[in-house]
């Protein structure tokens, strides 16, 4: 189990329990079901960025909240990722099974306050399509690196490769993932409104 992973999950607890929150008020705040939260916290469920932004609404807090490893008030620099190796996550794809297909590289975590998450996301290879659509307040950015994604927008379906880019609207139901037996790397901006 990754260790940013299992700290997800114990800042997600500890920031429900010091607003005296039970699980079923999450659930209820968020609409997931009780049993999600609770994988969320155990770190048994692997969750996309959807449900993680749900959870934080729910706690009013921001979705960097459970990444953040310090509290940088100024600028922060972030060198590169072989430099930075510790500082990934990965997420699943809320496919049926619980693969680890998306690795996230934040690029802030340590800038305190901030409402722009940008990361680096290897998305790995997968030929399953069995992906559902999520979606939550906000906008997200896209420029693809390496390789080719998809992405399910509504009822569209844009495939980008390198060096295109997609800006959009997540309040609109989609899902991000490589285009069929593609891999790719992707720099990723989230804004979310608290």
């Amino acid at each position: 189990m990754s260790t940013k992973r299992s700290i997800v999950g114990a800042k997600i607890r500890s920031l429900r329990e010091a607003k005296s929150l039970t699980i079923e008020d999450i659930a209820e705040r968020s609409g997931l079901a009780v049993e999600q939260v609770e994988s969320i916290e155990t770190n048994e469920y692997l969750p996309s960025l959807g449900p993680l932004i749900k959870v934080a609404r729910a706690l009013g807090v921001r979705l960097g909240t459970f990444l953040d490893d310090s509290d940088e008030l100024g600028p922060v620099v972030c060198r590169s990722r072989q430099q930075e190796a510790n500082s990934s996550i990965s997420f699943s794809n809320d496919s049926t099974e619980a693969r680890q297909n998306m690795i996230y590289h934040s690029l802030a975590r340590q800038k305190a306050g901030r409402h722009m998450e940008p990361f680096v996301i290897d998305v790995k290879a997968d030929e399953a399509q069995d992906f559902k659509l999520s979606a939550h307040e906000g906008e997200e950015f896209i420029y693809v690196l390496e390789g080719s994604i998809e992405i399910a927008y509504g009822k569209t379906v844009y495939t980008l490769n390198q060096g295109d880019s997609i800006f959009y609207d997540s309040i609109v139901k989609h899902h991000v993932h490589g285009a069929p037996g593609k891999a790719a790397k992707i720099l990723a901006v989230v804004y979310i409104p608290i």
